[in-house]
């Protein structure tokens, strides 16, 4: 098995506000040695009146098939 930062799982779907934070914990991630799979999804949240976004990251030796 692979060892992730935290013991985490291989696979982290990152959800939030599209803003600088959310920003910043994707590339923490990145930096952490986390990569991109897939594209990002957005949609618009009526309740709170802002934009939501969601990206998934693999761990960097996980092999998975898109």
């Amino acid at each position: 098995m692979y060892q992730t930062p935290e013991d985490r799982p291989i696979y982290r779907l990152l959800t939030g506000k599209d803003d600088r934070a959310f920003c910043e914990r994707v590339s923490e991630a990145l930096a952490q040695g986390w990569r991109l799979y897939g594209s990002p999804s957005m949609a618009w949240d009526e309740g709170h009146l802002c934009m939501k976004v969601a990206q998934a990251v693999v761990w960097h030796e996980a092999d998975v098939a898109k």
